[in-house]
């Protein structure tokens, strides 16, 4: 196999382990946002963004005859867990999870970036159709996000000025 073939195939790997990993932090999150009902639903959405994703990159590791990583993919997984949990300790729990989501949602625009052109180069035209398929996702959520912080911003601390123990939720 040549290396930039064996390039795309491990970056696809990282990409589906990334995809894990977003599915568990996204679940952690959601869990805990009863009083933003806007950031709630937009997560809601992203997460089955997200699972299909993860879905899509293991087609397309199949399609090369090649699997995801069950290493990678659970070490996604447990570090994902371990941030969810250290935030329930926070009190700006929401604005820390959206700190990390905005830019979790960078990394995997940058990502799928790198993928799209790593596919285009290795001639798998279906498999840069799909990066560029998540991509898009990943941009419209970076985007709300953008659109959004100052509101979630407002919100979390107008409820930790009526009541801290509120604000967190």
């Amino acid at each position: 196999m040549p290396e930039s073939r064996e390039w795309l195939t491990q970056w696809l790997r990282d990409a589906h382990a990334m995809e894990e990993q977003a599915e568990t932090m996204l679940s952690g999150q959601l869990s805990r946002l009863d009083s933003y009902p806007d950031l709630s639903a937009r997560i809601r959405t992203h997460l089955a963004e997200t699972k299909e994703q993860a879905r899509r990159l293991k087609s397309c590791l199949d399609g090369i005859d090649e699997g995801s990583s069950t290493l990678k993919d659970a070490g996604a997984k447990l570090t994902a867990m371990a941030q969810s949990i250290s935030g329930v300790f926070a009190g700006d729990e929401v604005m820390k999870g959206s700190l990390a989501s905005y830019t979790f949602e960078h990394m995997e625009i940058a990502s799928y970036k790198i993928l799209k052109a790593a596919a285009q180069a290795a001639g798998e035209a279906e498999i840069a159709r799909v990066c560029e398929q998540n991509l898009r996702e990943e941009e419209a959520m970076a985007e709300w996000l953008k659109d959004n912080l100052a509101q979630i911003t407002e919100i979390f601390l107008a409820r930790a000025d009526a009541d801290s123990r509120n604000a967190k939720r």
